[in-house]
């Protein structure tokens, strides 16, 4: 796990190392000033020499400038190192994600995901921090304390190697004590996430159904859950405070009571040395407690780095085989004996045996109840998911055989949930074709009937959208992805249920200017409305993740049932969204 997050140092391991190396130097310098004031007291202050007290007071005042100049640099390397490192995670995890399947994604959940790149990376990176600036030195504070305290006394600077074994103990149990309590805690913050995240998508439907109540209640659980586990955690950690405290007062206590015998006694020991005994006391045991704050801090971000590590190191489930194929010849298609599960292993399938052969340049229409998996069969084609049993080919070849960006690039598919990016009109449009000219955006615009209303607009293709589209209608949207969709030419234009804002007319118009302009184009139309599909070549009659029938419309009225039932539904009701 170490090795793993090392890796991301990368273009910060100046700072890294610059940081401590400072910090060592403030530390020397701090320990020499005790050791400086104890010979002023015992032969300047003593003996009332006042050249020697003024000559060592400058070089006191200068030690202590270099101190806190050593100081100022050691922070400011480890703070750039320490937001270095965390920006370095952070698009890890963001790079990592973009090469997901969506087997990966549906591992981890979005919540989680967020929480990964926030909460988790801001732990990683207070740790950092800590280690960079305290963990090199305390420790180096601790071990220059020790040789001075031993040069002065060696009896007496055996009591503080006596506080070591009592501190160490005590720290251990916290620590074993309270990671088990962040590592629930940091699962909790994923659930916080997903209840706020749920909110203000569907803001709309809580509002509409009056449940804020419900929602901040909700909120609230989960809130509690949190505070519960963090004040436990925090009431094992506060253990660590009262443990130094003792120690350090304990020896302090010691190391005067046995001074000041030998100091009456005159063995050797004079008020200068004792004094910077205590220095090296205060400065030695705080030390440890600035270490514990570390050890606490390690703790808390421990299951952080694991969870960040997984995230890193998970490895997308699909991939390129060897010698890839780069081109897609047609937009042929065939299933054969197709098996499809969402779940890991056996889990129940959501396609069985399915088996489908479509001509390039056909227009299928796929229609079924909800939960028939049609957007799952559609989704086979672009390899967004691998299947379990079988093939799919796309222009004869096994789709695993592709190159994924080449087989995707041939492939356009426009989502049930359509997605427009903040942005202008024209950026939306282009991530179909990035060097798409003006002309070919209008021109597939006009396509998907979204030209008339974008001239209605002040600014017209260079309108802004607000994020996910929220100042357009959801049949504005609609046509904007599937335009998007034309402009990247593809082989294989698929359309999940993408024309069911649009009315029935202008739905028409998008289906006349697919035939008419890109005949070549293989489209497969998902659809509640046996309308959208009527007139397609062939149409595909879904029904529990097998295929029920295949025909055209005449043939499917005289020989299928479930079409024949949501054809009279549908002529009853007019176009219902009952099919679906």
């Amino acid at each position: 796990m170490i090795k793993r997050l090392a890796g991301c140092i990368r273009a910060y391991k100046k700072q890294s190392i610059l940081g401590p190396v400072f910090g060592i130097f403030e530390v020397v310098l701090e320990v020499v000033i005790p050791f400086l004031m104890a010979w002023m007291i015992d032969r300047g202050i003593s003996t009332g020499d006042m050249d020697y007290i003024l000559r060592l007071g400058i070089v006191l005042i200068v030690c202590a400038l270099l101190a806190m100049v050593f100081g100022i640099l050691s922070g400011r390397m480890t703070a750039v190192a320490a937001s270095g490192f965390a920006k370095n995670v952070r698009r890890d995890i963001y790079f990592n994600v973009q090469n997901f399947s969506f087997a990966n994604i549906d591992k981890y959940s979005t919540s989680g995901l967020v929480t990964r790149m926030t909460t988790d990376v801001t732990n990683l990176q207070n740790a950092y921090m800590m280690i960079l600036r305290i963990a090199v030195r305390a420790p180096a504070m601790i071990i220059f304390s020790l040789i001075m305290a031993f040069g002065i006394n060696v009896k007496l600077s055996l009591v503080f190697l006596a506080a070591l074994p009592v501190l160490a103990a005590s720290l251990l149990v916290v620590i074993n004590k309270s990671h088990p309590i962040f590592e629930r805690v940091f699962k909790i913050y994923d659930r916080l996430n997903r209840v706020v995240q749920e909110n203000v998508r569907g803001i709309r439907v809580v509002k509409s159904f009056v449940r804020e109540e419900h929602e901040v209640k909700k909120f609230g659980h989960v809130s509690e859950d949190i505070y519960k586990d963090f004040s436990k955690a925090e009431k094992i950690l506060a253990f660590n405070a009262p443990a130094m405290q003792f120690c350090m007062y304990a020896c302090i206590i010691i190391i005067s009571w046995l001074a000041a015998k030998m100091i009456v006694g005159e063995t050797g020991m004079t008020t200068g040395q004792l004094m910077s005994l205590f220095s090296y006391c205060i400065q030695s045991l705080m030390s440890l407690m600035l270490l514990s704050m570390v050890f606490v801090m390690i703790t808390i971000s421990r299951a952080s780095a694991e969870r960040i590590v997984e995230t890193l190191d998970e490895k997308s489930s699909l991939t390129n085989c060897e010698n890839p194929v780069m081109d897609v010849p047609d937009g042929s298609l065939s299933f054969e004996n197709v098996t499809f599960s969402y779940g890991p292993g056996h889990g129940k399938p959501a396609l069985r045996d399915i088996s489908l052969s479509i001509k390039s340049g056909q227009t299928v229409g796929i229609i079924g109840g909800t939960g028939s998996a049609k957007s799952t069969l559609v989704q086979l084609i672009p390899r967004l998911y691998d299947v379990k049993k079988g093939q799919v080919l796309v222009g004869g070849r096994d789709v695993r055989e592709y190159d994924i960006e080449a087989l995707r690039d041939s492939v356009a598919v426009v989502l049930q949930k359509n997605v427009l990016f903040s942005g202008t009109i024209k950026d939306n449009l282009r991530w179909g074709n990035p060097d798409a000219s003006d002309e070919e955006l209008i021109h597939v615009s006009k396509l998907a009937q979204a030209d008339d209303f974008v001239r209605t607009f002040p600014d017209g293709y260079d309108t802004y959208i607000e994020q996910g589209g929220s100042n357009v209608s959801g049949g504005q949207k609609q046509r904007l992805c599937i335009a998007r969709a034309l402009l990247k030419k593809p082989k294989i234009l698929i359309l999940d249920d993408s024309t069911s804002a649009v009315d029935t007319k202008t739905d028409a118009l998008i289906r006349k200017a697919f035939r008419e302009e890109i005949p070549d184009t293989t489209k497969i139309i998902i659809a509640q409305r046996i309308s959208s599909v009527e007139d397609a070549d062939l149409i595909v009659v879904m029904d529990s993740g097998k295929v029920n029938g295949i025909g055209t419309h005449e043939e499917l009225l005289e020989t299928n049932e479930i079409y024949k039932e949501v054809y009279a539904s549908q002529q009853k009701g007019g176009d219902g969204n009952d099919a679906a």
